[in-house]
């Protein structure tokens, strides 16, 4: 009984859901009172241009077509266009093993596409894309040529030829250009006392008068010029630290037949300086006020940049759209700065988030890399495709979705990676043209999508459809209008000023006071139309809202869509949960709640989906789910969004640690049957993913190794686990070594300690014997003498000597 119960709640649910669209739909068409505003209001409104149509029961004319045909309008009088797309330039794309011409390939395929929409019904194209192999390559090397770049230029001399050579490994089709730039030739830029105009080096030096922006080489497929050109090129200077970098990029990429950019060819420009640079505004500290007008003035004949003291800098977001409209893609490589200057490269690295697609690198000292960086590149653009549009926000809505080689669909996603030359990919294009195409009176609109590295696109022209080709045949004055009181249009009558009525029979001015026709019985202030409509022949016409999703409806305009609950700040809980409607019964606003939500406002979803804890257990069995949030039974102990959170209880690590063990390793507490027990699933990987949402662990096991994995629960419910497939074991000790150690450590300890005491002793040996001897000095001996000594020698006297 109780699932029975459920089932009928689950399907008057989805019949009132079905009933409330119905019903905002007929409220926001019975508004219109002519054709072409029925058209634009919702694609789901239809016209009835039968005369007399429903005329006695007053039926609105526009109203959504399942009304209108059980109403009897005849199939032939419901005007309800429908979009129309022609696919009007559709050359198949490259068949990437055929030898086609480079000028003949094909990679954006359709090319033209002409469409009639109605504003509010989305159109979805597809847009296929080839990355064509050997596809042409011009490629434009702009360099600074301030005496800064010096050793730059010597080294890019004899790097020009490798250059050429590597490129044509990669395409055949190849062409190579070189320009330079240094400032404008005005004070503060550059010193402008002759001498050193001539020779802004000094005379300790030879160098070139600056210049602006100098085409020295135009592209070319004789690749050997370009050292030929370059050797004899000599650098510039100037005197702020900035360049006129800006002035040379613009001339370079709007100057197509100045520089030969290919129309069929990937255009990329690479800049090479060692300095920040000038932007618009900077001019007027040279007196040179006149904003850059976006257009070449290179000269053919000397290359050079004509209106450099004349036009200010161009803006930033003027270079990026015109190198956008242009298909160029800029290369920053950036060399280091002098050692008092700040770091160039932050400059060019903010500056490349403001083009459809850009670059920067550093530079080695000498530009050794440039080939690197060039390479580096080129893999870049042709192993993935971004896709963009120009459509006009205001009016053209764009939803891309990619389908990327075996990849399942990606709403929202614009680029495909990881492609190789050759690989084809698809891109959905949901196409809605919004109410406002149809204000004034511009009916076309037109945009062009495609690769933001390919000069090739899809151009989309759009016809709005707004008007009703019925409206073309009006009589004016029309008898059907109560005798000439109006113009009939498309079966109705738009009533001339002071006339009103379905058949402009009213005349509002004849009405004195209070039309008790139009004031609600409910009413307790007596207002006609509730204080928010006109009464006309005794029938509210409700107001306009400014806003032209909120409407006044009822036959007193005493309802709206506006009025009802909110749940956080939002009517009904927004429209995801709820929508506003008229009670044709109670007329009153009152919230009617989508498919799995409930009460007044909306606020509470049915879905236990949230409760769901990360054991698969609803409220982690500690609680109730009410409204799709969890209250605890014991809010002491458990908590968190789905009582998962115990304070006493083991963590989510230590819970899955012998799963983790037995399934990964085969080691840990648990037995197979256990281990086959283990509800989550497990995966080994080389290197665990850092996803948000994922919680680390860290474990050690019986081997004395740490063990890494995480645990998260996925979109779809499931809790998913990651183990590290290589344990953190500490290093087997060497006996041996350990035993030397030992011996060592004992003969050196006793070593240390036998010269301790034998310094210990030596001192102390020292320093009784300067105690000894300083005692022996002090020391006084009496002088008199011993009685009892006798002297140890006897003399004897010979009597015969001298005789």
């Amino acid at each position: 009984m109780r699932l029975l119960g459920f089932c009928c709640f689950a399907i008057l649910l989805s019949s009132t859901f079905k009933s409330t669209s119905a019903q905002s739909a007929l409220g926001s068409c019975s508004a219109a009172n002519t054709c072409g505003d029925c058209l634009v209001r919702s694609p789901e409104c239809a016209w009835c241009k039968a005369g007399g149509f429903g005329e006695e029961e007053n039926w609105p004319r526009c109203d959504i077509r399942k009304n209108l045909e059980d109403r009897l309008c005849p199939e032939e009088d419901i005007v309800s266009p429908e979009n129309f797309v022609n696919i009007t330039g559709k050359k198949p794309l490259t068949d990437p093993d055929s030898d086609t011409p480079a000028e003949e390939l094909v990679q954006v395929f359709p090319q033209e596409i002409s469409m009639k929409l109605r504003p509010g019904q989305t159109e979805t194209i597809t847009l296929d894309i080839l990355q064509a192999e050997d596809f042409p390559v011009d490629l434009y090397y702009l360099m600074d040529l301030s005496d800064s770049m010096k050793d730059d230029l010597e080294s890019l001399r004899t790097l020009g030829s490798t250059l050429a050579s590597e490129m044509k490994n990669i395409t055949s089709n190849f062409r190579l250009g070189y320009g330079s730039f240094v400032d404008k030739k005005e004070v503060p830029y550059v010193e402008i006392t002759p001498a050193r105009l001539a020779n802004p080096c000094g005379p300790a030096n030879t160098c070139e008068s600056p210049f602006g922006f100098h085409n020295v080489l135009p592209l070319t497929e004789t690749t050997d010029r370009f050292s030929e050109e370059v050797s004899r090129v000599k650098s510039s200077g100037n005197l702020d630290n900035p360049e006129g970098g800006l002035d040379a990029l613009l001339q370079a990429s709007v100057c197509t037949e100045e520089i030969g950019w290919r129309e069929r060819a990937r255009h990329m420009l690479l800049f090479s300086t060692d300095s920040p640079f000038h932007i618009a505004g900077d001019g007027k500290l040279g007196g040179i006020v006149v904003p850059n007008d976006g257009k070449c003035h290179t000269d053919r004949t000397t290359g050079l940049y004509t209106e450099s003291t004349n036009q200010d800098y161009p803006s930033i977001s003027q270079l990026s759209k015109k190198m956008k409209e242009y298909s160029i893609l800029p290369v920053f490589a950036i060399g280091k700065a002098s050692p008092n200057a700040l770091d160039p490269f932050v400059y060019y690295e903010q500056l490349k988030e403001f083009f459809h697609e850009a670059y920067a690198e550093r530079l080695k000292g000498d530009s050794s890399n440039v080939v690197d960086i060039v390479k580096q590149v080129y893999a870049s653009i042709t192993s993935g495709v971004k896709v963009a549009d120009n459509a006009d926000k205001e009016v053209i809505d764009v939803a891309y979705t990619a389908v990327c080689l075996d990849t399942p669909p990606q709403p929202g996603v614009s680029e495909c990676a990881g492609l190789r030359l050759g690989d084809q990919v698809k891109f959905n294009l949901d196409i809605t043209l919004k109410n406002t195409s149809c204000v004034g009176d511009k009916r076309m609109y037109s945009f062009s999508v495609g690769p933001t590295a390919f000069a090739e696109n899809l151009v989309v022209t759009i016809e709005a459809l707004c008007d009703c080709e019925c409206e073309e045949e009006e009589i004016v004055s029309s008898d059907y209008c109560s005798g000439g009181n109006g113009t009939y249009v498309c079966g109705a009558c738009i009533c001339f000023d002071g006339r009103s009525g379905r058949q402009c029979e009213c005349d509002r001015d004849e009405a004195e006071g209070v039309d008790e026709a139009c004031v609600a019985p409910e009413s307790e202030e007596k207002l006609e139309c509730s204080g928010r409509g006109t009464c006309v022949c005794g029938k509210c016409v409700c107001d306009y809202r400014s806003n032209p999703r909120e409407e006044i409806s009822g036959p007193f305009c005493q309802c709206d869509n506006f009025s009802c609950e909110r749940y956080k700040g939002e009517i009904c809980g927004g429209p995801t949960r709820g929508e506003c409607v008229c009670n044709e019964t109670s007329w009153k606003s009152e919230c009617v709640c989508k498919e799995g939500y409930i009460h007044s406002n909306c606020d509470c979803p049915l879905s236990k989906d949230t409760c769901i804890a990360p054991n698969g257990l609803e409220c982690n069995d500690e609680g109730r789910c009410v409204c799709g949030a969890c209250i605890c039974d014991n809010p002491d102990k458990f908590s968190g969004a789905t009582c998962q959170l115990c304070k006493d209880c083991p963590s989510e690590c230590d819970i899955n640690q012998p799963c983790v063990q037995c399934e990964a390793f085969g080691t840990g507490p648990y037995n197979e049957t256990q281990c086959d027990a283990c509800p989550h699933p497990i995966r080994l990987k080389e290197e665990l993913s850092n996803r948000e949402g994922s919680e680390p662990c860290v474990f050690t096991d019986d081997d004395n190794c740490n063990v890494y994995f995480t645990h998260e629960i996925l979109p779809n419910g499931t809790y998913f686990i990651e183990v590290l497939e290589e344990k953190e074991c500490p290093g087997t000790p060497e006996i041996l070594w350990i035993i030397l150690g030992i011996i060592l450590g004992i003969i050196f300890v006793g070593l240390a300690l036998l010269l301790i005491w034998r310094l210990l002793a030596l001192i102390h040996d020292r320093n009784e014997f300067d105690r000894f001897e300083k005692e022996r000095v002090q020391v006084r001996w009496e002088a008199g003498e011993n009685p009892i000594y006798r002297p140890s020698t006897t003399v004897f006297k010979n009597p015969t000597y001298g005789k």
